[in-house]
């Protein structure tokens, strides 16, 4: 048998670092080998020995993480999951960890430790765990610039509802794969739909830093509103999206329910809905990440007259989904990410 994949758990609250080791250690396939307070204690433990998967808090005392994860990827690269609280601040430092090499990121929300959402807890920590483990890390210097956040001039131009959509599906490196994805599409783009693998709490942050380098519009999505030419819409964290249509015109429907192949939001909810309610007139494009959520929806989406894309492996950071979608003969195209946004048209 392969050996366990061994996790190093970093966070300054006692309850917190039992609770996730806890959940960590119901998986045989994973050990937690240490325990930290902070990033000093951490450091003195991975002079031991090295992790393959670091959990990580964002605010500890003496050092706060995004200090140690700069350190760490410049003299000893480690796969890092980012678990860090839901204020606003807090999920405007998680996403600076994705820049600075973190792959995932989870809401201390997840590791509450009540009967109710236990399992589901369970089920996001070890598949982030896992997800991570299989990523390549590079060594990042510590100077490293991130991509500039300065607004882009939208282009002045009517926003009509269109009769076509984009619907994108990406995990684990998701969220630099759609940066750039969304970067290179003009205002003339129809309305598309994304469902990020992402928690409560930080999808709406990530939205607002895409707004401000994309050309279109990016916002997170609201339950009941139009699909718009040359904006983009982000699932809420821990909800499900779905694209409905009123006549003519498209609708976007936010709802709550049971995880899908593991995850909440879900892409094949998304996915098997665009089939539904625009076919032949949508695109579906699946991007990096672990497991198979989306594959089958793709596959529903190619069924109802829609072009299908997936990502191919050697510009993927996991080649999970898109690969499962493509043994399903899913896709039309297999394609690097910067090739996908001219097809998408």
């Amino acid at each position: 048998m392969a050996r366990p994949i061994k996790v190093l758990i970093i966070d300054d609250s006692a309850l917190v670092r039992q609770t996730l080791t806890d959940l960590i250690s119901a998986d045989p396939s994973l050990e937690v080998i240490g325990k930290a307070a902070d990033p000093i204690f951490a450091v003195q433990h991975i002079k031991k020995e090295i992790p393959d998967v670091i959990t990580l808090d964002i605010e500890m005392p003496r050092m706060d993480g995004i200090t140690f994860l700069k350190t760490l990827m410049a003299q000893c690269p480690v796969p890092v999951v980012i678990i860090s609280s839901l204020t606003q601040e807090g999920s405007n430092l998680a996403l600076q960890a994705l820049d600075h090499g973190a792959v995932e990121i989870l809401s201390k929300s997840e590791i509450r430790n009540t009967k109710e959402h236990l399992e589901e807890s369970k089920i996001r920590i070890i598949d982030a765990i896992k997800a991570a483990y299989m990523v390549p890390v590079k060594r990042v210097g510590i100077a490293r610039k991130t991509q500039p956040t300065t607004p882009v001039k939208k282009s002045a131009s009517i926003y009509k509802t269109t009769d076509k959509v984009i619907a994108v599906g990406a995990s684990t490196g998701g969220t630099e794969a759609l940066r750039l994805f969304l970067r290179q599409l003009p205002v003339t783009t129809p309305g598309v739909l994304i469902t990020q693998h992402m928690p409560a709490g930080f999808t709406k942050s990530f939205a607002e830093h895409c707004n401000k380098i994309c050309e279109i519009t990016v916002t997170e999505a609201t339950n009941g509103e139009r699909v718009l030419r040359g904006h983009a819409y982000i699932a809420p964290g821990g909800k499900h999206m779905e694209l409905v249509r009123s006549g003519a015109l498209y609708y976007i429907k936010i709802s709550d329910g049971e995880l899908v192949n593991r995850h909440k939001p879900s892409v094949d909810v998304l996915f098997n809905s665009v089939a539904r309610h625009a076919g032949q007139n949508a695109v579906g494009v699946i991007m990096t990440g672990m497991g198979k959520d989306g594959a089958q929806g793709l596959l529903q989406m190619k069924e109802a007259g829609a072009k299908t894309i997936a990502q191919d492996e050697a510009s993927c950071i996991v080649f999970g989904m898109p690969k499962e979608a493509i043994k399903l003969n899913a896709a039309d195209y297999v394609l690097p990410l910067t090739e996908i946004s001219k097809k998408v048209h």
